[in-house]
């Protein structure tokens, strides 16, 4: 099967189970460096997109990556697969980028056991495996700290908002699901307590009707902040077509509701897709985990134009602090069931966060 036939698989809407356990960076030693330097002109890297790269959201953001890599190595060359199925058909994808003869494999979003299989019968093949949780002797993985932007967003949900209902358009309940979502409320209760958040799960990441279906239902049900972590702009149209405020995720995605648009969580992988590419032509690549930090790969966008500037200083303030090193993630938290689940005086550290599994008081409809 060849790369252009496996373009027209249909995506498959199933989670990928992890298969693994997690490896923590705190905890991880990177494997010792067994690839043998290459030259710029024979270096073939794949890449594996969940959605197409026209999505304007999290693909788009990747590829950005891999046009910066293009930039600054012309002579490598690149191959790429859109909407990538979380099924057997990813093994055969990833199995084909290693038929066509590349050096290293980058799956940008989590594949789980589809692509560790394919790296444990490639040896000689650096992988990589964004959102992943898997560290061997070929296989590394990389993610954002996104929850310190999305509560930066949080703190300036609760100042817009009339009602302190916020409503949040999800995809799956996962990890980084639970954290976007619980950063971005555990924000707005640090301005207003009583700020709530209700959560639809469209079981997508990427459905601009469903996501637009589910931001309607949230502004029916009294939300006049809408925020999520989809790859469209779908519910960013339904707040400017219903006067609420709307923060998205990936991108700067305001022409689509330029009067609505606070920010967005915005990702930038260029910085980091160009060290790893250099880091295989020169040798010097070893699989590892690693955080791509708040302002080095992940932030909040632009403020809109409506957000008043007493609200951007106030939630800016709070983003110094973090670049600073301070972390707002600190106990006591509770989860919705009022569960102590975060001990006083502790501060979550971000292996905790990226493991997320349950919703914080004031979060409804996630888990």
């Amino acid at each position: 099967m060849s790369l252009k036939d496996l373009t027209r698989l249909p995506r498959r809407r199933a989670l990928v189970a992890l298969g693994s356990s997690l490896l923590l960076p705190s905890a991880l030693k990177a494997a010792e460096r067994r690839f043998a330097p290459i030259r710029e002109e024979d270096l073939l890297v794949g890449f594996g997109h969940t959605s197409p790269i026209t999505d304007g959201g999290w693909s788009y953001a990747h590829n950005q990556g891999v046009e910066a890599v293009k930039r600054a190595y012309p002579a490598v060359k690149t191959l790429f697969v859109e909407s990538v199925p979380y099924s057997a058909d990813a093994t055969r994808i990833f199995r084909q980028f290693v038929a066509e003869g590349a050096q290293m494999v980058i799956s940008t979003s989590n594949y789980g056991d589809f692509i560790k299989d394919v790296a444990d019968r490639a040896p000689n093949v650096a992988f990589m495996e964004c959102d992943g949780h898997t560290v061997s002797n070929n296989l590394g993985w990389y993610y954002i700290t996104h929850w310190y932007a999305s509560y930066v967003i949080g703190i300036a949900a609760a100042r817009l908002s009339k009602s302190g209902k916020l409503g949040y358009v999800a995809s799956f309940p996962v990890p980084s699901v639970y954290a976007s979502a619980n950063a971005v409320l555990l924000g707005a209760r640090s301005v207003n307590p009583n700020a709530t958040m209700r959560v639809i799960s469209i079981n997508s990441w990427f459905d601009p009707q469903a996501a637009t279906e589910a931001g309607a239902a949230l502004v029916d049900s009294g939300c006049d902040f809408l925020c999520g972590i989809m790859d469209d702009p779908g519910y960013l149209r339904v707040a400017e077509k219903r006067g609420v405020w709307a923060a998205m995720w990936n991108t700067d995605m305001r022409e689509f509701g330029p009067n609505a648009y606070v920010s967005s969580v915005t990702l930038d992988f260029a910085d980091f897709y160009i060290q790893q590419v250099g880091a295989r032509i020169r040798g010097e690549w070893a699989p590892e985990g690693r955080f791509l930090t708040l302002g080095k790969g992940v932030d909040r966008d632009r403020w809109g134009q409506n957000v008043p500037e007493a609200v951007q200083k106030e939630a800016d303030a709070v983003r110094d602090r973090m670049l600073a090193g301070w972390s707002p993630f600190q106990g006591p938290i509770y989860d919705s069931d009022g569960k102590l689940r975060v001990a006083p005086g502790h501060v979550m550290t971000d292996a905790e966060m990226y493991g997320w599994s349950w919703q914080v008081q004031g979060v409804s409809g996630l888990g």
